[in-house]
């Protein structure tokens, strides 16, 4: 197999490997995807990335975990991609194709890119649950953790809102609650608190990864949930590990996140990355 350029992007340290795959697509094993997403002998990523062809938007993004299981969304990712995309065609908009469908993605003013997430879901089979459940208070729980929100952004989340977001041992709790039976499809599991000047922290553990410094859609699942809680009034600076994305959702309404993108550099897969061997 040829050598295979990637570049590695970031939006708040949520970071990906990007791989142009329009011409040629690298079609990465689950193997190969898991040796170049190791952090030590490999390049290391929260997500990787696949651009390909597509009829209904300016480019498709496929998304892949470090684990090498395939993930629907991903709105840091998209930020990037979106970046991307906007200095190739040197438009100011662009669409991405996901899985989970058509995402709108611009430019504003201050340079960070907004993406327009689309219409949340927040039927128990839409998330998807096991069992009926009423998603705005979820019988789910591990720990100090209890009476999440259920949402799916095109990918499940379940978010629970705390006294102190800092204060949950995540890492221990996370991966409970992510492998939960009640979740077929596992979820991202974030904790959030109000903070004192009404925005909110928010940590996340992404299903297939970990902790991660940012989560876009999660972002956008905390909001809607924070909203539905009455906890929010539809907008506010949600304030991740890695920094802050600016969020707004209103009731029947896209989720829009806003927030930098960074590029760190240009690489070139090895042939034992891509085999998997290394």
């Amino acid at each position: 197999m040829k050598h295979v350029t990637f570049k590695k992007m970031h939006g708040l340290g949520n970071d990906f490997v990007i791989i142009d795959g329009r011409e040629t697509n690298p079609n990465l094993t689950p193997a190969a995807l898991r040796a170049i997403g190791d952090r030590h002998r490999g390049v290391g990523y929260d997500q990787l990335i696949v651009l390909e062809p597509t009829d209904r938007a300016d480019v498709f993004m496929r998304i892949y975990n470090s684990d090498g299981t395939e993930a629907e969304a991903c709105g840091n990712a998209t930020r990037c991609v979106a970046h991307l995309m906007m200095a190739e065609l040197d438009q100011d908009t662009v669409v991405v194709e996901t899985v989970a469908g058509l995402l709108k993605g611009s430019t504003v003013a201050n340079g960070n890119v907004v993406i327009d997430m689309g219409l949340p879901k927040t039927e128990w089979q839409e998330i998807p649950l096991a069992r009926t459940e009423d998603t705005l208070h979820v019988n789910l729980g591990a720990g100090p953790l209890s009476d999440p929100v259920a949402v799916n952004m095109g990918n499940p989340h379940v978010v629970f809102f705390v006294e102190d977001a800092e204060a949950i041992d995540l890492e221990k709790w996370g991966p409970v609650l992510e492998h939960d039976p009640l979740l077929p499809e596992k979820a991202n599991i974030s904790v959030a608190s109000v903070m004192e000047d009404g925005n909110l922290r928010l940590r996340v553990w992404e299903r297939g990864v970990g902790i991660t410094l940012a989560c876009g859609s999660a972002a956008c699942a905390t909001i809607v949930a924070a909203t539905k809680r009455g906890l929010v009034d539809g907008e506010a600076k949600l304030y991740l590990n890695g920094g802050p994305l600016d969020m707004k959702w209103q009731e029947g309404g896209s989720a829009f996140m806003g927030g930098p993108v960074a590029f760190s550099f240009d690489g070139v897969l090895s042939k034992e990355l891509l085999e998997g061997t290394r």
